[in-house]
């Protein structure tokens, strides 16, 4: 096992066979701030930053109010750890959700991804500064929509013949401009949070009403 540190928030070891990953997980277990991502042997430990966990559970939020505006049923399972071993792929995200297979994983409390379907919708923060692609290990588990935020900016991105694509428009919300979501959680960040949440509900509002 070799061990490469990139910053003081995160590690990278090197050569880490599946049963080591998954004993990892238990040692670890569930009540942890550390987030974990397995691609063939190579295994990131990160401690996210304040910066990173503000963005991930306000736009996390967002999903929520637009999905409730539009009255779109959604599970949400936030940091889940989703694996497959065959595909060799593990990780956890800043969020996740189901929409379209949401009728078949309501109130599912454990997942089997050689059974069960991925989630819809994953959400990454600060996509960038990870040491590990996310994307590849997203193509394998079969996630169709990624949400990635970096430095002010969202991109959409579809999976398509087992690669990621940048997309103008949402395949969970194709009537909204998702793009737009940094700039309102800027323009109302300094008054407060309840506020932040009622001007994304009033855009999702807006955006039904001009798609009618």
């Amino acid at each position: 096992m070799a061990v490469t540190l990139n910053r003081a928030d995160r590690v990278v070891l090197h050569n880490i066979s599946w049963q080591q990953f998954e004993n990892l997980l238990k040692d670890l277990g569930d009540r942890r701030s550390a987030r974990i991502a397995y691609d063939r042997g190579t295994l990131e430990i990160m401690t996210p930053l304040p910066e990173h966990e503000y963005f991930k559970e306000t736009i996390g939020d967002a999903v929520k109010d637009i999905a409730e505006t539009l009255e779109l049923d959604y599970e949400s399972y936030g940091s889940t750890t989703w694996r497959r071993e065959i595909k060799q792929a593990g990780l956890e995200p800043d969020n996740c959700f189901y929409f379209q297979n949401e009728a078949l994983v309501r109130g599912k409390l454990n997942f089997d991804l050689n059974q069960d379907p991925p989630p819809d919708l994953a959400l990454e923060i600060d996509i960038t500064s990870k040491s590990l692609d996310r994307f590849p290990i997203y193509a394998r588990l079969g996630v169709p929509e990624l949400w990635c935020y970096d430095n002010g900016a969202l991109k959409i991105y579809h999976l398509q013949s087992d690669q990621y694509v940048e997309a103008e428009r949402s395949l969970v919300f194709p009537m909204l401009e998702i793009q737009k979501l940094p700039q309102i959680i800027e323009a109302h960040r300094n008054a407060g949070r309840l506020a932040l949440r009622r001007s994304v509900r009033e855009w999702a509002r807006e955006g039904m009403r001009n798609e009618g």
